[in-house]
This record gives C-alpha cells, structure tokens and sequence, in this order.
C-alpha cells in the first residue's frame, strides 16, 4: 500500500471515470471498436489500479475472491446460453436472427451480440482480477533482506 496521498487522491479520481469507460464500451461494443473482452480488462485495471493504491485487502473487501468465480461462469453461462437458445430456435449456434425472426431493424442480432458481449465482459473481468489477486496475494520466498 502506498503512503503518497496525491497519488491515492487521483486514483479516487480516477476509478469512477475507468469504470464509466468500461461501460461505455461495453455497451456500445456492438456499435463500433470495443465489446466484451476490452470493457472486462478496463473494469478490472480500474480495481487494479485501487488495489495499488489502497492494498489488496481494502480491494478484496470491495470484491471478495469468493464472488469472483459466480461471475465467471455467470458469463460463460451467457455467452453459451445464447447460442444454445438459438439451436433451440432452430438456428445455428449464435444465430442471433432467429431471436427475432419478424423484426425489420435487426433486434435478434442486436439482443444476440449484447448478451454475447456481456457474458465476455463478466468472464474477462472476473478472470483478470482473479490472476491479479493470486499474484499480488503470494508470499515472496526469500524476504528483500537477503537480496
């Protein structure tokens, strides 16, 4: 944990706005550049960056390990819950027009590539944070004395 407040001030500063980022591209991911897999890497460096700042305990209060593997088989149960709809549907798997077969403005592929993107998001996320906590959590084998 660092002592050196301007620097625990900007991370204050700035955790909110990475996490507004991460939204945006998540949401927007179907749109344009951007989707699942970059909005879960942007949301957990926002909690990197807080566990930098203010130790990894604090973080872990925040996100506890334990939660960490319900995401990610929340979002492998997305993504792969979506296409097994449309099989069942009678399309191929992820198939995203056979959602909504009559719509004119495309809304089984937009409701497709979303839920697909946020099951992305959530394993990404989740997954990240957890190498993160494993690494950071470790006990150094020799102590910096013996260096």
């Amino acid at each position: 944990m660092m002592d050196h407040l301007i620097l625990r001030v900007m991370i204050k500063l700035f955790f909110a706005p990475i996490l507004l980022f991460a939204l945006y591209v998540q949401f927007h991911g179907d749109y344009g550049p951007g989707g699942g897999f970059q909005a879960g890497v942007i949301f957990a460096s926002a909690f990197i960056l807080f566990a930098l700042g203010f130790g990894l305990r604090t973080t872990q209060k925040a996100v506890p390990p334990s939660v960490l593997p319900y995401f990610m088989v929340t979002g492998l149960l997305l993504y792969a819950g979506t296409g097994v709809v449309t099989l069942f549907l009678g399309g191929n798997f992820l198939d995203y027009y056979v959602l909504a077969p009559n719509s004119h403005h495309n809304a089984g592929q937009h409701m497709g590539i979303f839920l697909v993107e946020l099951g992305v998001g959530m394993a990404v996320f989740s997954s990240m944070l957890t190498i993160f906590y494993y690494f950071a959590g470790r006990e150094p084998e020799i102590s910096d004395e013996d260096w």
